[in-house]
């Protein structure tokens, strides 16, 4: 038998020849002899055919054209092998093998012209041609021909010369132009023809033969065939009876082999049934294989057996046989462009059924979002099988939000599931779920329904008023909002512009959170006034006085109109702030506020208030008799600096030790210490005195030190910015082309150089000829810049002049 990608062409012991396609279904039968058939040979083309028989007949002819070639030889013809490009005009060749190997080629006047190749060595038992080279075995060994040379290039003697030669015939394929794989009893040689280097041709011809690896195997070979890098070998395998201890013939062995410098390593092994294997031998059984689609052809008396490739479709069936559905899925997605037999649908649906089995929902209805995809129909019956198993809330979480989206029905259904059972999951789900998924009406019906057997639920209520947010009833969700202090009111009043809804409902929104509340009314005052606000918060004056209190941080002018109100609401709620606010405070009404503060004897702001409306002298009366502070009321009088109000400290403080050396160690840069110690009465014990007179005299000699040394620094700085004017009018000034006279505004210096010109240049950098410079009227001798200020007599005060 051979073999070509479409067909099989297979020779009986009976002269015919049959050909098979794939499936095994007979095409074509020719009758070739009445004997059997030796061998067949195809082009690459599969155009062509080449018989020989047991009668020495070889025939040659086209399957499709009406070429053919006859001859009958006088001893059988056990080879035939046609050029593998035998469809082209200039490569109608072909050899044949019984006691010689004889090449024949057409020539002139399409006549046949044999030639012999080779002789002298025993039967042609194989050949196989290849590119332009030929290989055929023979009793002693293999042989290469190079067809373009002409030149036997490698002799490869067999091994075990005690096997004979008919009974275990030599096995050879072609893996590649120039690679050849020998089987021949138990030894296997794969050869790699290579050019010789010009150097070392000499008489050699310009190829040779390279054994690249060799090894035996344990049964004798029938047949081999390339796989990739590795070797498929159809094995003859002989084993003793256990009964009879006879050796006898067991089934065929297909092995798949890697090969090694000196040795194999064995990929897969499987044992054939073939009929009739008890009888057969070694040269029974034949392997061709089609290189196209990977498929392999054991060929034995009754059976011919097709062996192919495992393919992804293969490995995902065993991977579905055994259960792995997720690698099995992940096989299908890596080879999807390659797979023909399985779809990635049908093996995700598959395998979320099995998931389902196994109670691993939540696996199930993850795996849904990957393998549904965007099939809606599909998503749909899915969520109807977990309906049905009572596992809505296991598939809720994965459901599609978008792109697609299902039918409204669908989410409902999930969210009635929760809604009976988890309010929580139920909230997580509506805030999570986009509001035009479900009819939302329907919802918050559902949801109104539970709350009038759980008013007070916390979480109900929150939900509802998302739901009435998505509906855009905002009022609605504001007040649950409002009822439950929820954190994201405000955020709902910005987002939606609900200022016109919050008018009634600022002292909830204060109570609340005043602060926030605070902020976004002051920062909205265009949709909510000042007034409204200062209206709503009448009968809550604590929370009044904390929005009056922003509002005069912000902008101390645009409540002037509740500042006298704000008074008696800092002396209310915040008397710490109530100086700050009545020193900033322009439209404070001082004698409602000298008022309240005397009510509640608060003494600062009486203080502050007494100067502020010039009653200074009181001021200090009511620090030094309410307060008794020295400190402060000398500090007061410092900020007054008024020499009446010092005078009027001092008497107070005359008959009062502790007052007296308060004034002492701080008086002496404001007032004459004489005037002090000159009223203090004969006798009168003054805690510290002496540390006060010496603090006195520190300080007026600190006074003498101060001025002498800023006298010092005056007289150097002078000096020093003498020197600068000295140095900066003894530098020159350039004068070119571009300068102009600052009077008559052409340039300063003439444009004939050889002229004499006569220029005058101030310090100031204002140039004239001295022509144009206008007459002084004074006697004095010195001129100044008429554009410069005569009077500032800095730098310009003087002149240069160029003369030539």
């Amino acid at each position: 038998a051979t073999v070509h990608q479409a067909f099989l062409a297979l020779g009986t012991h009976y002269g015919k020849v049959y050909l098979l396609d794939v499936q095994g279904n007979i095409t074509q039968k020719f009758d070739v002899s009445p004997v059997k058939i030796n061998q067949i040979s195809l082009d690459e083309s599969g155009e062509h055919m080449g018989v020989c028989s047991e009668d020495g007949k070889v025939q040659v002819f086209g399957l499709y054209s009406a070429e053919e070639f006859h001859e009958t030889f006088d001893c059988p013809i056990k080879i035939v092998a046609v050029h593998p490009h035998f469809v082209r005009s200039h490569f109608k060749q072909f050899v044949t093998g019984g006691k010689k190997l004889l090449l024949y080629e057409r020539g002139w006047m399409n006549r046949w012209k044999p030639s012999v190749l080779h002789e002298g060595e025993g039967n042609i038992r194989n050949v196989k041609w290849r590119g332009h080279l030929i290989a055929w075995a023979n009793n002693m060994g293999v042989k290469i021909l190079d067809m373009i040379s002409k030149q036997r290039i490698t002799n490869v003697p067999r091994d075990d010369i005690s096997l004979r030669p008919d009974m275990y015939p030599c096995s050879l394929c072609w893996k590649d132009n120039l690679t050849l794989i020998i089987g021949w009893g138990n030894s296997v040689k794969i050869c790699s023809v290579k050019e010789r280097h010009a150097s070392e041709m000499r008489d050699l011809p310009n190829r040779y033969v390279e054994i690249v690896f060799q090894f035996d195997t344990e049964f004798y070979i029938s047949g081999l065939a390339p796989l990739c890098d590795q070797l498929v070998i159809l094995s003859y395998v002989k084993e003793i009876s256990e009964k009879t201890e006879v050796e006898c013939c067991a089934r065929p062995r297909l092995d798949i082999v890697q090969p090694l410098p000196e040795s194999c390593e064995e990929i897969s092994s499987d044992a054939l049934t073939v009929r009739g294997f008890q009888e057969n031998e070694c040269r029974d059984y034949h392997l061709e294989y089609s290189e196209g689609e990977s498929l392999f052809y054991i060929i034995s008396p009754r059976d011919v057996v097709v062996a192919k490739e495992r393919d992804q479709d293969d490995h995902i069936d065993w991977l579905l046989e055994k259960k792995k559905y997720e690698e099995a899925l992940m096989a299908a997605e890596i080879s999807q462009k390659t797979i023909k037999k399985h779809k990635i649908l049908d093996i995700g649906l598959a395998y979320i059924n099995h998931l389902v089995e196994k109670g691993e929902y939540d696996m199930a209805a993850r795996k849904c979002q990957k393998i549904l995809g965007r099939n809606t129909e599909l998503w749909e019956f899915e969520v109807y099988k977990f309906k049905e198993i009572g596992q809505l809330k296991a598939i809720s979480r994965y459901l599609p939000r978008r792109d697609p989206v299902l039918k409204p029905l669908i989410y409902e259904m999930v969210l009635h599931e929760f809604l009976e059972s988890d309010y929580e999951g139920f909230a997580t789900l509506i805030k999570e779920w986009p509001g035009d998924l479900y009819n939302n009406t329907i919802i918050v019906q559902a949801v109104v329904d539970h709350l009038k057997k759980d008013p007070q639920n916390r979480t109900l209520l929150r939900t509802l008023a998302e739901l009435y947010t998505y509906d855009q009833r905002y009022g609605r969700a504001l007040e649950i909002y409002l009822t439950l202090r929820h954190k994201d009111v405000f955020q709902l009043i910005h987002k939606h512009n609900l200022f016109s809804s919050i008018r009634d409902k600022i002292v909830l929104l204060m109570d609340f959170d005043s602060e926030k509340a605070v902020d976004m009314l002051l920062d909205n005052e265009d949709k909510i006034s000042i007034d409204r606000v200062v209206e709503e918060l009448e009968n809550r004056p604590e929370l009044q006085h904390v929005y009056l209190h922003k509002l005069f941080k912000r902008d101390h002018h645009k409540g002037q109109r509740y500042h006298e109100k704000q008074i008696s609401l800092y002396a209310e709620y915040d008397r710490p702030n109530l100086l700050p606010f009545l020193r900033d405070s322009t439209h404070c009404p001082l004698e409602k506020a000298l008022e309240i503060c005397q009510q509640r004897s608060f003494v600062e702001e009486t203080v502050y208030l007494l100067s502020r409306m010039g009653n200074s002298r009181s001021a200090l009366k009511m620090i030094m008799e309410e307060l008794q502070d020295v400190d402060k009321a000398i500090e007061f009088a410092k900020e007054q600096d008024d020499g009446e109000l010092w005078e009027d400290l001092i008497l107070y403080s005359i008959d009062k030790p502790p007052f007296i050396t308060g004034l002492l160690n701080n008086i002496g840069t404001h007032v004459d210490p004489i005037l002090l110690i000159h009223r203090i009465k004969e006798g009168m014990e003054i805690p510290n005195l002496r540390d006060s007179l010496v603090k006195i005299l520190q300080d007026y000699n600190l006074q003498i030190l101060l001025r002498e040394g800023c006298k010092k620094i005056l007289v150097a700085d002078s000096l020093s910015l003498l020197k600068k004017m000295h140095r900066t009018q003894m530098k020159g000034v350039l004068v070119d082309e571009e300068n102009i006279c600052e009077s008559c505004l052409s340039p300063i210096l003439p444009s004939d150089a050889s002229k004499s010109f006569n220029v005058v240049v101030f310090h100031c950098r204002h140039m004239f000829h001295k022509e144009c410079l206008p007459v002084s009227n004074t006697v004095s001798p010195v001129q100044f810049c008429n554009i410069c200020s005569a009077k500032h007599r800095g730098p310009g005060s003087a002149i240069l002049e160029m003369k030539k």
